[in-house]
């Protein structure tokens, strides 16, 4: 008999309004049951993402992509070990590591996931590195592999470069041979820019990286900017980039563009601009088996290093959404739902 048929309830972290961190509530839930073509895993680690800040505000509120019906668990991603399968699951089996990104209900001892969106751990892997590379690793990939395949001998501008998709991001740049200029908002975070790889990095703080972009390109621009900074740079991100450069805005820490000119792209250099939502580029199985399979070869070969910043209790779920709203991370931040 699984852990979970011998319990009637879990533990898990409740959103039943839209708010600040206090809107996530410790409550008991009943353990919920895997239908056809899914399996329930008992949670290890969740990671915290802003998308999870996103649902719990509202700003999601509307999005067809990423649905946040109240009351709900959040927590779009975590790693444990599968407790059982429902019918048609014959890839995997009670017993198996497995992490997930892009299924919500991570912030509980029980989650259940869709079969083909569960990744087998390999055991040169801890869960707690699994968990951090899922949502975060993803992103990092797809934006240096699909968004904008980087080449060999391009330039990339990366906001936020000493957070958890920003030193992953770095990392990719440089081993697909980009040149990489970064942002950060003080000395220390820019040393951990500097240690992934970062080729020169602007304190935003104490100089315009517009015009320090500007200078380190000879008047160029870079190729691509990936910005996940939003409302306080987009319209400086859009004039860092060469002519018919692109910049991909993938997250809103300082809060959400409500619009872009159409016009100012054109004034811009002719430039495009993207706002993509990672779900789209993890359509499949095949898509997810991809993209985890270069992570976690990339971790156990030594070439790519992930930063855990802090592991924090399930209870704690509120504290973790302060510290990253308040750009208090470098690296990772993760909630320990089963410890041991």
């Amino acid at each position: 008999m699984s852990d979970a048929a011998r319990a009637e309830s879990m533990r898990a972290m409740v959103i039943a309004r839209f708010g600040g961190p206090e809107a996530l509530v410790e409550a008991r839930m009943p353990v919920p049951e895997p239908g056809p073509g899914e399996a329930r895993v008992h949670v290890h680690f969740a990671g915290v993402n802003f998308i999870d800040v996103y649902m719990r505000n509202g700003t999601y509120a509307r999005s067809h992509t990423y649905q946040t019906p109240l009351p709900m668990i959040p927590g779009m991603e975590g790693a444990g070990v599968v407790d059982a399968v429902g019918a048609d699951v014959t890839e995997l089996a009670p017993g198996d590591r497995v992490s997930w990104c892009i299924s919500r209900g991570a912030y509980a001892e029980y989650a259940v996931v869709p079969a083909w969106k569960l990744v087998p751990v390999p055991a040169e892997i801890a869960l707690a590195d699994a968990c951090a590379l899922m949502l975060q690793g993803c992103t990092a990939h797809y934006l240096t592999h699909s968004a904008h395949a980087l080449q060999a001998g391009e330039t990339c501008l990366v906001h936020a470069a000493a957070g958890g998709v920003g030193q992953l991001l770095t990392q990719w740049a440089r081993l697909r041979g980009a040149r990489v200029i970064a942002t950060a908002g003080s000395e220390d975070k820019a040393a951990i820019a500097r240690a992934r790889g970062a080729d020169a990095v602007v304190l935003y703080r104490d100089a315009d990286f517009r015009e320090a972009v500007m200078q380190l390109t000879d008047g160029r621009g870079v190729d691509v900017v990936y910005d996940s900074v939003g409302r306080d740079t987009l319209a400086r991100s859009l004039r860092c980039l060469r002519r018919r450069g692109l910049c991909v805005l993938y997250g809103a820490s300082s809060g959400t563009v409500d619009a872009v000119s159409p016009l100012e792209l054109a004034e811009a250099g002719s430039v495009f601009f993207t706002r993509p939502h990672l779900a789209d580029y993890l359509q499949d199985a095949r898509e997810v088996r991809w993209r985890t399979g270069d992570l976690f070869a990339a971790v156990a070969s030594g070439r790519l290093a992930v930063t855990i910043d802090r592991v924090l209790p399930l209870a704690a779920a509120g504290d973790a959404h302060r510290v990253l709203e308040g750009r208090g991370t470098r690296g990772k931040l993760l909630l320990e739902v089963r410890p041991g």
